[in-house]
């Protein structure tokens, strides 16, 4: 009797999936408009609304380092009209160093990773110091004149702070935690942060128009979009690879035709070269995964950052 009425409970799914998509869809991004997660949010809502035919539209709620959206998106019907932006904060970083509401991986179905981007370390122009070991000089003799920002406490961004304060010797610092790295941005704009740790896709625009400053960058080789900033690698800081990925994940038990179908839609996007030429000119690198492969790559990033935060002594909760 109990699989009759899971069959009866799942057949409706099964149908609506046949004419998916059959009303708008929405994509909730876990931040406020600006940066890296609005960015693909809305990229991917424009190649889904053209390819299905139906409207896709983005939702911003910011909060909780990304787990107020994540866990509206948890309790969603799993029919396949609210989707989300799952990214690092809330399928990596988030889950390795504070208590959640909501489990990252069987809350969640993951359909399709859409790009990842390297973090660079920015302060405003006004500080004075010209390379990343003059950084290091100054924040120690001077940390009463340098405010850090994160967009959201357990974020990447935040917790490469801490990686790279670690292994600098920087010892007292004072942050300030936005909702998104958009606002923070505002701020280091408006002279009330001097420090930002954000993914290059988000900190683009700012170094173009030259108003921050850039003084090194994730990754095991220089970024072709800012070739004269040095990795933290080549400056002798090793264990700075981290890469600050975007996905799309939908609620648990979202139906397997659904989730192909998204899948191979956004699979088709990001691989034509048009939009990996747009995508590489905002320094977002395309990488297409199954579901199966997203899913295991979520998993392996949870394990990455739980062992980071062990070993650096980092736990929110404590």
């Amino acid at each position: 009797m109990k699989k009759l009425a899971l069959l009866c409970m799942l057949l409706p799914l099964f149908a609506a999936a046949q004419t998916y998509p059959s009303k708008p869809v929405k994509i909730i991004v876990p931040a406020q408009p600006g940066g890296g997660l609005d960015l693909v949010g809305r990229t991917i809502a424009e190649q889904m609304s053209r390819a299905l035919g139906q409207s896709f539209f983005v939702e911003n709620s910011a909060g909780g380092g990304g787990s107020i959206a994540a866990m509206a998106t948890a309790r969603a019907a799993p029919d396949g009209y609210t989707l989300m932006v799952g990214y690092v904060g809330t399928h990596g970083t988030n889950p390795a160093v504070r208590r959640l509401n909501y489990d990252a991986v069987n809350d969640f179905t993951p359909i399709s990773m859409v790009g990842g981007t390297p973090n660079i370390l920015v302060v405003i122009p006004g500080v004075p110091v010209a390379d990343l070991q003059s950084f290091i000089d100054y924040a120690k003799q001077n940390p009463d004149k340098l405010n850090y920002g994160t967009g959201g406490i357990g974020l990447l961004n935040h917790l490469a702070l801490e990686q790279f304060r670690a292994v600098a010797g920087i010892e007292q610092v004072t942050y300030g935690h936005y909702r998104g790295i958009g606002p923070a941005f505002k701020d280091m704009l408006g002279g009330q942060i001097q420090v930002l740790m954000p993914g290059l896709a988000a900190a683009l625009p700012h170094l173009r128009n030259a108003k921050v400053k850039p003084l090194a960058i994730t990754g095991l080789k220089r970024h072709p979009l800012v070739p004269e900033v040095p990795t933290f690698e080549e400056l002798g800081f090793k264990g700075f690879d981290g890469v600050q990925w975007y996905g799309i994940v939908g609620p648990a038990r979202l139906p397997g035709e659904v989730t192909q179908r998204l899948n191979a839609e956004i699979n088709k996007a990001i691989t034509s070269p048009a939009l990996q030429q747009r995508l590489a000119s905002e320094a977002l690198t395309a990488m297409p995964m199954s579901p199966q492969e997203f899913g295991a790559f979520i998993r392996s990033e949870i394990a990455r950052y739980s062992a980071l935060a062990k070993a650096r002594n980092i736990r929110l909760d404590d």
